[in-house]
């Protein structure tokens, strides 16, 4: 575990870290004893990409309408996927923490998970992070989300009904309550094998680090 923090530490870099916490509301306490899980209802906790046997798991906590999220979700995870998820050596776990800052977080994470019912949950979530001026507009993206699952493949007529029904928010507040028990305070906030992540959040430091836990 010491070598685990002594890696973190070095891959720290400030010019990124700044852009990082500038997202955070507030330090990230240390590590918690054992994993801390609020699972919804459903028994929902969370998409994942990967493997099931992959020997490292990354929990990201993020927000839709959050540009720091967007940045990493266009520039680093493309790469992430590649060297870490496509390998097996890690599994992404996707958890939402709408911050209250934001007035439609909720509404895009809701959109996410409908068009996850039907399969497409990764692809809805690339969409909304890769064309983010919506976040930017203030104004209510229903038709531009509605496009986005429309292009994902999804069946349009089951997705507005789905979003209609705003079933999922009770998941979605169960994951949001998770990340704060967890002592999440901003996004996006990773951690790596149930440890808080501290480094700078760029997929070649996430693959130093994965792959120093995976030759254990």
């Amino acid at each position: 575990m010491k070598r685990f923090y002594m890696i973190l530490g070095a891959l720290a870099v400030v010019g990124g870290a700044v852009l990082f916490l500038a997202s955070r509301e507030g330090p990230v306490p240390g590590a918690i004893e054992g994993p801390t899980a609020v699972v919804a209802s459903d028994g929902f906790t969370g998409f994942t990409i990967g493997s099931d046997s992959a020997p490292v798991e990354v929990v990201e906590y993020s927000d839709f309408e959050c540009p720091f999220c967007a940045r990493f979700a266009t520039l680093q995870m493309p790469a992430v996927r590649r060297q870490l998820i496509e390998t097996g050596v890690v599994r992404w776990r996707f958890r939402d923490y709408p911050l209250p800052s934001h007035q439609y977080s909720r509404y895009a994470a809701h959109a996410a998970q409908c068009a996850g019912e039907q399969g497409r949950f990764w692809e809805m979530h690339d969409a909304i992070f890769a064309d983010h001026s919506w976040a930017q507009t203030g104004r209510n993206p229903a038709r531009l989300f509605n496009a986005m699952a429309e292009r994902t493949g999804v069946d349009l007529a089951a997705y507005k009904s789905c979003m209609e029904s705003n079933r999922f928010a009770a998941r979605i507040e169960a994951s949001r309550q998770e990340g704060e028990a967890r002592g999440v305070a901003g996004t996006p906030t990773f951690y790596v094998n149930g440890v808080p992540y501290r480094g700078n959040p760029t997929s070649d430091a996430f693959k130093a680090v994965a792959d120093s836990l995976a030759r254990r």
